[in-house]
């Protein structure tokens, strides 16, 4: 199959891996740019699950100041100060702190969610509905944990830069893995609102 150069453009500009990935990627999805973005995403995520348990000691502080009231500091990690400096990874860690100012996540992965916490919402959740039966239940209140999880936890979160909302941080940290090739951890992160007590994750 002929793969326009146009269509490997577009598609390194979606997604921002290599032009052979992208050619390759194309050719498999039979010339589809949105099918190439799918085979691409999932490349990614076989590729960082891979590099998960890699160590990530390197890294960079990254902050963000908004209108002189909120500012973030955020903790990111690499495995080598060579991917610190780069500009994909730097722009990374900005938007993260970015997204923190703008999301104000309470916990930084579901995993930080206190057991406590959970049964408290589940037990609020099950009160909420009536006239179902239990196994119809607890889908809906699976379904609505799922939906804490989005709100309050940044990793879950939604990316405030994805104009079609299709993409969370976890997304975004798994493609710049990908495109860098080493392990990226987001370790900690501080958020500071003037006259609100601050959180650390």
């Amino acid at each position: 199959m002929n793969i326009s150069a146009d269509s490997v453009k577009e598609l390194r500009e979606q997604t921002g891996a290599g032009l052979m990935d992208c050619k390759k990627a194309l050719t498999e999805a039979g010339g589809s740019i949105e099918k190439a973005v799918d085979i691409l995403r999932q490349k990614g995520l076989a590729m960082a699950a891979k590099k998960a348990s890699r160590d990530a000691s390197e890294g960079i502080i990254g902050s963000y100041i908004h209108m002189d009231k909120i500012g973030v500091l955020v903790e990111v990690d690499c495995e080598t100060d060579f991917v610190a400096k780069t500009g994909d990874f730097r722009r990374l860690v900005k938007d993260i702190a970015m997204h923190i100012a703008a999301s104000n996540p309470f916990y930084l992965k579901r995993e930080d969610v206190q057991p406590d916490v959970i049964e408290k919402e589940k037990n609020i959740y099950a009160a909420q509905i009536t006239n179902k039966p239990p196994h119809v239940v607890e889908k809906i209140v699976e379904g609505k944990l799922e939906k804490f999880y989005t709100d309050f936890c940044l990793l879950e979160q939604i990316f405030v830069k994805d104009t079609e909302q299709k993409k969370k941080v976890k997304d975004i940290i798994t493609e710049t893995v990908a495109k860098l090739g080493e392990n990226i951890v987001v370790k900690r992160f501080v958020r500071f609102q003037l006259g609100e007590k601050s959180k650390i994750s």
